[in-house]
């Protein structure tokens, strides 16, 4: 077994308790590497693999990265969903007594960074656990460290709905029981891209409980206490920024599913997963960090609750009448910093002094934000002026106290303002006058010695000196000047009388520099106790600035107040907001939608690239916007409130689990039929195209007859299945609508209206012209649709007189079964029995006809 030195066998005990992190061993000014960790770390980083005691049998696999540019090397381990473990010299090395101790001290995960360059300005970063309970329950506790925000909602429906629950939450890291099972494990990994993390233990601590009051359920107390247990566990330092467990209850909120979000790219769109092209895209106006999060937030989970969806349009109406206030107001909120973030460093202990002077240029913003809101002749929006609280104190403490413009390190002095501090001040004169002294003797010295470019300066290994080159060196009296060090072209010196003032000097620069250290940390602990109140102020001003944004969008894009009525939906003229915005150019077709107590389906046809999926889309889009408190796209809307949107829109193989694009299809609707009520709304596009046309039809029509007669659902369902629109016939809430679309000169224009009644064509060549494909190939296409289009129109039209033919066929056999025994079928009369059955009289001319029918009675003859 190999024998390691005192110092490595330090690493490798304090490794062993994190092994499923890289361990950052701090040795002088780099953290280092060793083992696997340094393998892993030089390809992950692209860094110098080296070795060390390469003088060794086996030498030890090593690397390293300078301690001062650490942070983007520890950023890019995160953001590949690594953890990185910082252990750090916790003794004066001066006073250590062998190997310098060192800690853990902090274990940066994906789900608990906390450096800003680390995280989206936009968006939360959430760290969640997950508990499983004998009832069959799970509970999700979700966490912000960022921002100190916690969340905790129970999951009755099964293992799908914690799929479904976690899939819209931008988490990236879960903390689970290690017994959980491995395809659960698995299928969290695969379907939400999160890092896992293991916490066995649950403790409730009694430092737990200011952030418990409102939990009066076991279960939710245990999943909430796994994720503080693993937070504490990893940061090792005060958390005094976290906010009370909030209770989602899920039943509060619109339920979209992990296929509805998707499908309807409400956050990022499907193919580039980019915010552009989403509905977040079009309605994020805020001009604030915070107000960008909280709508993503708000649009994840649109209201139920009809008058709290009316308090906001509300507010939205105010700010939409009065363009004036609400541009000054957006002016204001521009020069607020993120609050939320500010408060959780603060708490943390990273901030330093320029995060400081953020937060105070923030705060001095909240009494003009009271006073634009207040020049509002309208109570809603003086609520919210009423709601924002101005903490003075904390504004006047910062201003006696922080320079404008402080350094980033907090640990090199420049930070206080003179005045602040009667200790700080003495320091600080002694400083300067002794720098002024040492500026006068600089200037004596020149006069004495007649030496021109003699000049005194300073570093940090050798202090003060006075530098002569050596051509000057003559000049120099003797017996004056201590050599102190030699240069290629010049030697440096000191006097007693210098030596004497740099001890005056450094001293009072040192004190002063720790002085300066502590005020800080003075000041920040004062702002600590604070914390709740800049939160609740971070909150009002996130909400503000939401409300606003949907107030400027909607009169940027001419979007109307949506009424909510019961038993009917009713869009006049309603428009996509995500394609008219990419459009650019008025040319977007809007289109009305109705849905009454008279009809809760509509079976919508017409050619592909028609719009089917855009209308199905946009009218999804538009109940959310609604539900979140924003005005919508249309002339007119008269909506329902729906408690879940269920859509099976666009066709994709899910290539990691294995499964083609019609089992997706079916998986999803499967899971619309299960779970929705007649308070929801489907969206169904293009059901059963992924198998045969008879399947497919058969599935298609079984699906919409089951939500027409068991579900009761508002429904949306789009087919190329032309044959379905006879359901309008025997389904007496089902109504038969389609896009327009003309046929000019051999082309397809698609005119994107929607129109009542069937489609008559599908136009699918004329598409695949549109595509470009070869000539050749669409017209031989066009030959075989009317090769195939005729017999279709042959079979339907002779459907009665086909069975005709076969009663009388039928007859001949029967008479031929009648001979007697002795009597046998000729061969004249089968070949006439299969003439028969060969024919098609419909394919003949009515001479071709008369022709044939003598010939057989000929045959008989015989």
């Amino acid at each position: 077994m190999a024998k390691y030195t005192p110092m490595m066998e330090q690493y490798l005990k304090i490794k062993a308790d994190y092994k499923d992190a890289f361990l950052f061993f701090r040795l002088g000014d780099f953290y280092e590497m060793f083992f696997d960790d340094a393998i892993h770390a030089a390809r992950e980083l692209e860094i110098t693999l080296t070795k060390r005691d390469s003088s060794q049998k086996e030498p030890i696999p090593m690397c390293g990265v300078p301690y001062h540019a650490a942070a983007n090397y520890i950023k890019n381990l995160v953001e590949k969903g690594y953890k990185v473990a910082i252990c750090e010299q916790v003794e004066d090395p001066k006073s250590a007594k062998g190997v310098v101790k060192r800690e853990v001290v902090q274990l940066i995960t994906p789900g608990t960074v906390m450096e800003s360059s680390m995280l989206s300005d936009q968006e939360n970063n959430y760290i969640a656990s997950l508990s499983h309970f004998q009832d069959g329950t799970y509970a999700i506790a979700y966490n912000d460290l960022s921002t100190g925000e916690n969340n905790i909602a129970l999951i009755k429906n099964g293992w799908d709905a914690v799929i479904h629950e976690l899939y819209n939450q931008p988490i990236k890291e879960m903390v689970i029981d290690s017994n959980l099972s491995s395809d659960s494990q698995q299928d969290l990994v695969d379907k939400l891209h999160v890092t896992l993390s293991y916490q066995d233990e649950v403790n409730f601590n009694a430092e737990f409980r200011s952030l418990c009051n409102n939990l009066n359920d076991e279960r939710l107390m245990k999943a909430f206490s796994r994720l503080l247990n693993y937070i504490q566990h990893t940061q090792k330092r005060s958390l005094d920024h976290l906010q009370p467990a909030n209770v989602i209850e899920l039943n509060d909120f619109l339920s979209l599913d992990m296929y509805s979000k998707r499908n309807l790219e409400l956050t990022e769109t499907i193919l580039k997963k980019g915010k552009h092209g989403s509905l977040l895209w079009v309605l994020d106006r805020s001009v604030t960090a915070m107000g960008s999060r909280t709508l993503k937030k708000w649009l994840e989970r649109p209201l139920l609750n009809k008058q709290q969806i009316k308090d906001r349009h509300d507010v939205v109406e105010g700010f939409y009448k009065r363009f004036i206030e609400r541009d000054a107001l957006r002016e204001t909120l521009k020069s607020i910093y993120d609050l939320e973030r500010l408060a959780g460093r603060i708490s943390f202990g990273n901030v330093n002094a320029r995060d400081l002077i953020q937060l105070k240029q923030s705060l001095k913003q909240i009494p003009e934000l009271k006073d634009i809101l207040n020049q509002f002749d309208f109570n809603p929006i003086r609520r919210l002026s009423s709601n924002l609280g101005y903490p003075k104190h904390l504004v006047q403490l910062l201003e006696e106290s922080l320079l404008e413009d402080p350094p980033i390190s907090i640990k090199e002095g420049s930070i206080m303002k003179d005045g602040y501090n009667e200790t700080l001040d003495k320091y600080r004169d002694a400083s300067r006058n002794g720098k002024k002294w040492i500026t006068e003797l600089e200037k004596r010295e020149k006069e004495e010695t007649h030496i021109k470019s003699l000049k005194i300066g300073y570093n940090r290994v050798f202090g003060y000196y006075i530098e002569v080159t050596r051509a000057n060196l003559h000049l120099l009296p003797e017996n004056k000047y201590e050599r102190k060090q030699t240069l290629t072209n010049a030697e440096r010196f000191i006097t007693p009388e210098l030596k004497e003032k740099e001890q005056l000097i450094l001293e009072a620069e040192e004190k002063s520099v720790a002085l300066e250290y502590d005020l800080f940390i003075e000041i920040r602990e004062q702002i600590k106790q604070h914390i709740p109140q800049l939160q609740h102020l971070a909150e009002m001003v996130s909400e503000i600035d939401v409300l606003q944004a949907f107030a400027t969008v909607s009169e940027e894009n001419n979007y109307k107040r949506p009424r909510f009525v019961e038993n009917k939906l009713s869009i006049k003229n309603g428009r996509h907001p995500v394609i008219e915005k990419v459009m650019k150019d008025d040319s977007f077709v809007p289109n009305n939608v109705s849905l009454d107590q008279d009809t809760n389906i509509l079976l919508i046809t017409g050619p592909n690239m028609s719009g089917k999926s855009t209308y199905m889309r946009q009218l999804a889009l538009t109940v959310i916007m609604g539900q979140i408190g924003c005005f919508v796209p249309c002339d007119e809307a008269d909506l329902l409130i729906f408690d879940q949107i269920f859509t099976r829109i666009g066709a994709a193989d899910d290539l990691v689990s294995g499964q083609s694009t019609f089992m997706v299809e079916m998986l999803e609707a499967n899971h619309a039929i299960a779970n929705a009520t007649d308070k929801s709304l489907i969206l169904l596009d293009e059901i059963g195209r992924g198998t045969s046309t008879y399947d497919g039809m058969a599935l298609a029509q079984a699906i919409v007859e089951y939500i027409h007669d068991n579900i009761h659902a508002k429904t949306l369902f789009s087919t190329h299945y032309h044959e379905l629109t006879s359901l309008e016939d025997s389904l007496d809430q089902l109504k038969n609508i389609h896009v327009r679309a003309e046929e000019y000169e051999g082309n397809v224009v698609f005119l994107h209206q929607i129109k009542d009644g069937a489609a008559d064509e599908s136009y699918g060549i004329h598409v695949a012209k549109l595509a470009d494909l070869p000539q050749p190939l669409i017209e031989r296409a066009t030959t075989i649709l009317n090769q195939l289009e005729g017999s279709d129109k042959a079979q339907t039209t002779t459907e009665k007189e086909n069975k005709a033919e076969s009663a009388q066929l039928a007859f001949f056999v029967e008479e031929n079964q009648k001979k007697q025994p002795n009597e046998k079928t000729t061969n004249s009369e089968v070949k006439i029995i299969q003439d028969l059955k060969k024919m098609n009289l419909f394919e003949m001319t009515p001479m071709e006809a008369m022709n044939e029918l003598y010939r057989l009675q000929k045959d008989v003859k015989k």
